[in-house]
């Protein structure tokens, strides 16, 4: 019977010493790891691996080592050295797939950010919840779902966000309980603790894929169809100002990763990003990312203030990660005096809305003007709206993709091209729909279409008419 079928703690009553086997080798971080278990949930084994854990910090002190300074491989040998010990003693009565799970658990929690590393290392996981000690979740395409690990205690947990925000130079404590970070491998972080998180501290994290989605993943995956990826493609190396517009977790950022894919290798960019999250694969890219106020409540660095800058350093686009305050006025006026080709995101429920936040916005920055001339201004400044969605299954779909052709009267002219219809609604089934029959930027982007399909020569004669389905 094992240590989790008997759930008694066997330090007090030596065993007999187990005859000395093969030492159980971890599995290396490159293959698949021990999924998350029930036996993560025990008490026993959370009491478990935390004195097996300081048994290992000790043997690290005793050798004037740190876990810096070791191997993976040497830092696995220590721990199964630890492990072994204390199973000839008769502390430990584990099978050989208890042992392993201990090994890599206490690993993770010398070297790593605890039970939050397998779940940062499983590619299949989009996003990672933390609800206090015990409840934690994870996203898998589209569905969170709960996870059967758990931390120690509130210490346990407080201690891996000071491993988190530590080394990026943060600070979260009870006078500034609340952060935004970013992990080594570009996970965005927000983390919230006591007080003002009332069940104890809270986690949110937002993965970074370790290889970035390309836009024929998408079309695999039926994101969108290959008419809108071809076209999307012409509208990025044409140089057409995009705007990309969706709700939170609708996968903004990752689509603006992927068209700047096509831009060219030749043309200087520079990105502006609260954290930054893009990969841009061009070798002539300058990153720039906002600071935060300090204790002083000084020395904070926006993204207007960057905007601004960035304007001094003769960018061919600027690429600004989400539009959401004053830097709004700055960014249309870059799109608008020759950086053309520059992009952003915003958050919005579909293109026109995504028009009327923006005005919301340049509200903000102060320009009081006519709503005419807010609008004229808008219309000047960005040719492309795309709307991304997350459906009610959990997928994602390009939902709409509409020009804007300028102003009719107060309001804007939009030429609705590509529409996903959802049928029946709230199902994430439906189909895409051409709306209309030939972009109004066409003859622009002509030149530039590897796929011609999505530019019909002879639209005027009702070829490919509105309401066409594509496949």
């Amino acid at each position: 019977m094992t240590l989790f079928e008997s759930d008694i703690w066997k330090a007090a009553e030596p065993a007999s010493p187990a005859p000395l086997s093969k030492p159980v080798t971890a599995p290396p971080r490159t293959t698949s790891i021990t999924p998350p278990s029930a036996q993560r949930m025990s008490d026993t084994y959370q009491i478990l691996k935390g004195q097996t854990c300081e048994q290992v910090i000790d043997q690290l002190e005793a050798r004037a080592l740190t876990v810096e300074s070791l191997s993976p491989s040497e830092l696995r040998a220590i721990i199964e050295a630890v492990v072994n010990s204390r199973s000839r003693r008769g502390q430990l009565a584990l099978n050989s797939a208890e042992r392993i799970l201990l090994i890599e658990d206490v690993e993770d929690e010398v070297a790593g950010l605890g039970p939050l590393a397998p779940l940062l290392r499983d590619p299949d996981v989009d996003d990672i919840i933390v609800n206090g000690t015990h409840n934690i979740y994870a996203e898998r395409s589209g569905i969170l779902e709960r996870v059967e690990t758990r931390f120690r205690d509130e210490a346990h947990l407080m201690n891996i966000i000071q491993r988190i925000v530590g080394p990026i130079g943060r600070r979260i404590d009870e006078a500034n309980p609340y952060v935004d970070a970013r992990l080594p491998d570009r996970s965005r972080i927000n983390i919230v603790i006591p007080p003002i998180a009332l069940d104890g501290p809270t986690l949110s994290i937002r993965k970074s894929r370790a290889n970035a989605f390309e836009m024929s993943d998408l079309v695999t995956r039926q994101m969108l169809t290959e008419d809108m990826a071809s076209y999307l493609e012409a509208a990025v190396r044409s140089r057409l100002n995009v705007l990309i517009s969706g709700g939170t977790g609708a996968g903004k950022s990752t689509f603006l990763n992927i068209l700047s894919g096509f831009i060219s290798d030749k043309e200087r960019l520079v990105t502006i990003e609260d954290a930054a999250e893009l990969q841009l694969r061009q070798e002539h890219v300058v990153r720039l990312e906002t600071r935060p106020a300090n204790q002083q409540g000084s020395r904070a660095v926006t993204a207007r203030d960057l905007v601004v800058n960035a304007l001094r350093m003769r960018p061919d686009r600027i690429i600004l990660g989400e539009v959401r305050g004053a830097e709004a006025v700055e960014m249309l006026q870059a799109m608008s005096t020759g950086h053309d080709g520059s992009m952003s995101t915003i958050h919005g429920n579909s293109p026109r809305d995504a028009l009327s936040r923006l005005e919301l916005l340049i509200g903000f920055a102060g320009l009081q003007q006519d709503i005419r001339a807010i609008r004229r201004f808008i219309a000047s400044s960005i040719n492309l709206i795309v709307h991304v969605q997350r459906l009610g299954d959990g997928s994602r779909k390009v939902v709409a993709v509409s020009e804007i052709t300028g102003i009719e009267g107060e309001n804007y002219s939009l030429n609705e091209l590509f529409v996903f219809v959802e049928d029946p609604p709230l199902s994430g089934k439906g189909r895409f729909e051409r709306q209309a029959a030939r972009p109004f930027f066409a003859p622009r982007m002509q030149g530039y279409a590897s796929n011609l399909a999505a530019f019909p020569k002879d639209a005027g004669n009702g070829s490919l008419g509105a309401g066409e389905v594509l496949t």
